[in-house]
């Protein structure tokens, strides 16, 4: 695993529900000092200020960098910009169908759609349910391709006593999935 300021991860917030998990994200990757580049898409934006309060302004600080999800300029839509990983939290369904079929009509898909082309790790965090069997195509259309599929459905086993233990775990696990070390997980021991 790189460390500190060597790591590049890009971080997607979408329209689904759950953008507090992208918050929380943020604000570790902040704490290990890993460099982050955002993008918000539109609808990213509105849920993000309907669920929290949070506007965009808000969410800018908490990136290194920080992309207008018009500019195809952007470093990140490039497969020559180095980065790690990219994760999308939440991930809409529009999103993601826009990913598994190669719709790069923003900044967001289309550094998905370098992340795939590069063999980078993608990690998508899908917000819906019940799931559709389009959606579960999508999904798989995905996973076949490498990408991770990842559903913030937390575990009870660790028995969380607020929200805040539950999206600290889900933000753990994610950063597990980045290889980042981190102590956020209630990790199982056994019986």
């Amino acid at each position: 695993m790189k460390v500190g300021m060597l790591m590049k991860i890009i971080v997607g917030i979408s329209g689904g529900s759950g953008s507090i998990y992208a918050i929380s994200l943020l604000k570790a990757l902040k704490e290990l000092n890993i460099e982050t580049h955002l993008v918000v898409s539109t609808m990213g934006e509105y849920v993000t200020e309907h669920e929290t309060g949070m506007k965009l302004e808000d969410l800018k600080p908490m990136a290194t960098h920080f992309h207008d999800n018009k500019n195809f300029a952007a470093p990140i839509a490039s497969g020559s910009f180095k980065v790690d990983s990219m994760v999308v939290l939440p991930c809409s369904m529009k999103t993601l169908s826009s990913v598994a079929n190669g719709f790069s009509d923003n900044l967001l898909t289309r550094a998905c759609d370098v992340s795939i082309k590069e063999g980078r790790k993608l990690i998508l965090v899908p917000r819906e349910t019940p799931l559709s069997p389009i959606h579960l195509e999508n999904m798989l259309k995905l996973s076949k391709m490498g990408v991770t599929i990842f559903p913030p459905s937390p575990g009870f086993y660790n028995h969380p006593e607020t929200l805040e233990d539950i999206i600290v775990n889900m933000t753990g696990r994610i950063l597990d999935m980045l290889g980042i070390d981190n102590n956020l997980v209630n990790r199982w021991e056994g019986l």
